[in-house]
């Protein structure tokens, strides 16, 4: 089946009130389907990645695994990147990427910028997604809004409207002057913004998955919470660290060998299963690490659950190759050079081992595996510290170095919602109330 998907995003103000729109057509172009939505506040380049994630996922819908598509949009910055022929320099832009590159790696997709004017159906979804929002509405398709009369606010009452700090990135070589966005604003290429030491309520107002403060994710029992109103239905990974091991007790290095659960890291499995058994967790499908320390977790909640263990070779930790088993005293002592090196670099791998950049492709395949499978579930994901940490941080839309400034304690429970349209929230982080 040959599918054409036209994709666009825009934000007012860069970073401000933000949205992004996509149509997906036949060879004849006639419109299969259509997407929108507001994205809260976010940038022109976010917005337009959101936008092409969309479409590509509206005509997997349609198409089907193998589906021939051409992708169509007027911004130079995410053709030439998703063609591989400039580097994407911007970390927050980097997990969009990615999501985008998993989709685009089940079809067979060639990329095509085309001028603004030849883009007018999905920069019009954009702007009525954006439009909606800012009357406290959502898009829905077919539905025609008109702009509002007045500026309305994008964050809720009592929280300052001051945008996040935005980390620009220069562009790629031979890009040339930055493109205009479908705002008519200008951005420089890569350009984006990453919210931090924000509480639940303000990420929340800051997350595409809400609506300029007209809508929100729901909680765990569907209702929504304080200002917010209850959402669409969210597809929701319970993430849950192994057990106790003797490597983490003595502080040890510990990816693909296979150490067993102690006694105590059985006990907090079987505390954690305890927990997970009771309202309002409610699981569907439990998803394993094939490590034993993951799997025998795993194990434990799904006899308690009465649910079988899948296993996902991409949950796997990450390999530390030469310095397995060691404590970071050792390893300080003994690849010092190696050791700053792959601390200041998540490409650089250890000794005959892993680099995060790979382990984060493969987390990231595994992520969505697991949301077209199990759409709209509630999906325990048994894992280790590595691939835990990158699922938070990809919701996060944090740089790679934010790996280094989370701690997930042994039988932690972490939560991301994940919506239909893409956006991500993170509900909780090293929850370890069940342990106590």
């Amino acid at each position: 089946m040959n599918l054409v998907v036209e994709a666009d995003g825009g934000s007012r103000g860069n970073p401000g009130p933000a949205g992004y729109g996509a149509v997906v057509k036949d060879t004849d172009g006639q419109v299969l389907a259509e997407a929108a939505d507001a994205l809260g506040v976010a940038t022109n380049n976010v917005a337009e990645y959101q936008g092409l994630i969309a479409g590509l996922r509206s005509a997997l819908a349609l198409g089907g695994e193998g589906a021939a598509v051409e992708v169509r949009m007027d911004s130079k910055l995410v053709i030439e990147q998703m063609a591989g022929r400039w580097k994407i320099k911007h970390e927050g832009l980097r997990p969009l990427a990615r999501e985008a590159a998993a989709l685009a790696g089940r079809l067979r997709v060639s990329w095509t910028w085309i001028p603004r004017e030849r883009n007018r159906d999905a920069d019009r979804l954009a702007n009525e997604a954006m439009d909606a929002a800012a009357q406290g509405d959502r898009w829905r398709p077919g539905s025609r809004t008109a702009p509002p009369s007045s500026p309305q606010p994008t964050t809720p009452p009592g929280l300052s409207p001051t945008a996040p700090p935005n980390l620009a990135a220069t562009a790629p070589p031979g890009a040339g002057p930055t493109a205009p966005s479908s705002s008519g604003t200008t951005t420089p290429p890569g350009a984006g913004a990453v919210p931090s030491n924000l509480q639940t309520d303000l990420q929340a107002a800051l997350h595409p998955a809400v609506s300029s403060g007209a809508r929100a994710t729901a909680s765990s029992d569907g209702t929504g919470s304080g200002w917010m109103g209850p959402a669409r239905t969210a597809t929701t990974f319970l993430l849950l660290r192994h057990g106790e091991t003797p490597f983490s007790v003595e502080r040890r290095f510990s990816g693909t060998g296979d150490p067993e659960l102690t006694p105590k890291g059985v006990a907090q499995a079987e505390a954690a299963a305890a927990r997970l058994s009771r309202p309002p967790y409610e699981i569907d499908v439990i998803v394993s690490s094939p490590l034993r320390r993951a799997q025998g977790t795993a194990e434990i909640v799904a006899a308690r659950a009465g649910l079988k263990v899948a296993v996902d070779q991409g949950l796997r930790e990450v390999d530390f190759g030469a310095w397995e088993g060691h404590t970071f005293t050792e390893i300080q002592r003994r690849w010092p050079a190696e050791l700053e090196a792959w601390l200041a670099d998540p490409s650089v791998a250890p000794p005959g081992g892993e680099s995060f950049d790979q382990a984060a492709a493969r987390v990231q395949a595994a992520k969505e595996r697991l949301l077209l499978d199990h759409k709209g579930k509630k999906v325990l994901v048994v894992s280790h510290v590595t691939p835990i940490k990158l699922l938070l941080r990809f919701a996060l839309l944090a740089p790679s170095a934010a790996l280094y400034r989370m701690h997930l304690d042994v039988a932690s429970l972490s939560t991301v919602d994940y919506f239909p349209d893409g956006p991500e929230l993170v509900r909780s982080l090293n929850d370890t109330a069940h342990l106590r």
